[in-house]
């Protein structure tokens, strides 16, 4: 496990093939660091959940390139979803929609909805980008840091609090900078006629209700 300062092109498509392959890469978002595989690939989220030392029951949010993806994760997806989308992503928030038949248990926790979220941060979706070229369709990216710590905001909090948990042969942390947010995204159930806030973060209820209302 290595540290990649400075990503240029070749590096991102380096931490591209090498999610593609299984391993686990640090990655940065506007919120916080996160710890990311592929998120179809079971024995690779299998590990997050290993070195997280994270519950098998809890879910993990997917990231995406784009609302494009939407479809590919979710199935009755309602019209006001479909706006705070197109509005807020990429952005801090994290919509719960019911999930399709690529959203597995060890996704969902065994629920059947699944997270999904547009990360905006222009590394990691140019990441999300090389990888959905390789054939990916979302990566699993839940906080680089164990279980009930804090988040990280920077590389170096993600190398202090898992690179002993990690395998230096195959899994990577790209330095992205200080995150701008420092908090988690604002999750919300979309699974009902209204949206509910889950999580609280950047995006506010006044902000949805701004979008939705119309």
């Amino acid at each position: 496990m290595f540290t990649i300062t400075n990503p240029g092109e070749s590096d991102i498509t380096s931490a591209a093939k090498a999610l593609i392959g299984g391993a686990l890469v640090g990655i940065p978002t506007e919120t916080v660091y996160g710890l990311a595989a592929d998120a179809e690939n079971e024995a690779a989220v299998a590990r997050i959940y290993s070195v997280k030392g994270r519950p098998q029951n809890h879910p993990v949010i997917v990231h995406i390139g784009s609302v494009d993806y939407l479809n590919k994760w979710a199935i009755n997806i309602p019209d006001y979803a479909l706006k705070l989308a197109k509005e807020y992503w990429p952005g801090p928030m994290t919509l719960i929609l019911e999930r399709s038949e690529i959203a597995k248990d060890f996704i969902t926790g065994g629920q059947e909805t699944v997270g999904l979220r547009v990360p905006a941060h222009t590394t990691t979706l140019a990441l999300l980008e090389e990888f959905q070229k390789l054939g990916g369709n979302g990566i699993a990216a839940p906080s680089a840091n164990r279980f009930g710590a804090v988040s990280p905001t920077n590389a170096e909090a993600v190398q202090s609090e898992l690179g002993e948990f990690l395998d230096e042969s195959r899994d990577l942390i790209i330095d992205g900078g200080q995150s701008l947010v420092g908090v988690e995204s604002t999750i919300i159930d979309c699974t009902g006629e209204f949206p509910t806030i889950l999580r609280p973060g950047a995006i506010t209820e006044e902000m949805i209700a701004a979008i939705t209302s119309l």
